[in-house]
């Protein structure tokens, strides 16, 4: 019965890591496709009409939310993974997020 456990346990350990790898590249796909949509857009943008400073704003405030995510994912699976403990977790949080 131990060994059908410990297959099991294995098993799990293997396949959340696999699903976190696969969450972690979509997500850096998803950024680098936005990424080059935005890009496109923007050569796009001056043939059309000068964009207007109101347009331009939400852009670096969209990336910065981005980094933060990226940022407590990342710090997230430093805690899942027994590196950080919870108080390390919860401080290095609120430093992010600016609380």
């Amino acid at each position: 019965m131990p060994r059908v456990l410990r297959g099991m346990a294995r098993t799990a350990a293997v396949a959340g890591t696999a699903s976190a790898v696969a969450g972690n590249v979509h997500h850096r796909q998803e950024k680098k496709w936005a990424g080059q949509e935005a890009e496109a857009q923007a050569q796009a943008a001056p043939a059309e009409q000068p964009m207007e400073q109101s347009q331009a704003a939400p852009a670096p405030a969209a990336s910065a939310a981005d980094d933060q995510i990226a940022q407590l994912e990342k710090l997230a699976q430093l805690k899942e993974q027994g590196i950080l403990t919870e108080e390390e977790f919860a401080a290095k949080k609120a430093q992010i997020l600016g609380l």
